[in-house]
């Protein structure tokens, strides 16, 4: 399987190092594009050092999965992710920025991942979007809207609590469980509903009569 994955600059790194860790365990190849915000959300937030260089966090970000994994440039018009004859089987932005929907929803390409976006867009492709903001304004909420009537799978990076998640890992596995299910990757990393819930489901208080 060979998928695109983007990182950037919104809050949500965590996510993206759960999808990466898995495609790499499922033995997808897989293109790799963070913007320089992308960047940054990575080194803050899996990290703690903002100050770090890109290539010290890609590589930390990578682990021993590098060999699996081709970086791009965010500038790389030459990447095969650029094009719609390159065989791709699916396409994810995670975390996905509000600048990046609005850059989408107009048909605006700057870097590679707006570029590979729209690819799997015109090519009717997977393509994942994974926001992560709240509120939202009517502008992001027309954007999304757009992507969504275009194609693309608009998940929010909102974890479900039905599973009886018992730490932040446990949340951020529910997301990553909910992306890798759009791609059709088959994941053990949560419970799903109505498999052995039946203990999970709270009480309902009697009326006193």
């Amino acid at each position: 399987m060979r998928v695109f994955l983007g990182i950037t600059g919104a809050s949500g790194a965590p996510y993206a190092k759960g999808i990466l860790d898995r495609l790499l365990g499922a033995g997808a190849e897989i293109g790799l594009c963070a913007s320089s915000a992308g960047i940054e959300v990575l080194a803050t937030e899996l990290y703690r050092d903002a100050t770090l260089p890109r290539d010290e966090v890609l590589a930390r970000f990578l682990g021993d999965g590098s060999d699996s994994v081709t970086v791009y440039g965010a500038d790389d018009w030459k990447s095969p992710y650029a094009s719609g004859s390159a065989k791709v089987d699916a396409y994810v932005v995670c975390p996905c920025s509000m600048s990046t929907v609005g850059m989408l929803a107009s048909g605006a390409m700057s870097n590679l991942i707006h570029r590979a976006a729209s690819v799997a867009l015109k090519e009717r492709r997977t393509l994942v979007l994974v926001p992560r903001e709240t509120p939202l304004s009517s502008i992001h909420l027309r954007g999304l809207a757009t992507l969504n009537e275009a194609g693309a799978v608009i998940l929010f990076a909102a974890p479900g609590f039905y599973h009886g998640a018992e730490s932040v890992q446990d949340l951020v596995d529910f997301v990553v469980a909910r992306c890798l299910d759009q791609l059709g990757i088959d994941t053990d990393l949560v419970r799903r509903w109505g498999e052995g819930t039946s203990d999970l489901r709270p009480e309902v208080p009697r009326r006193a009569s």
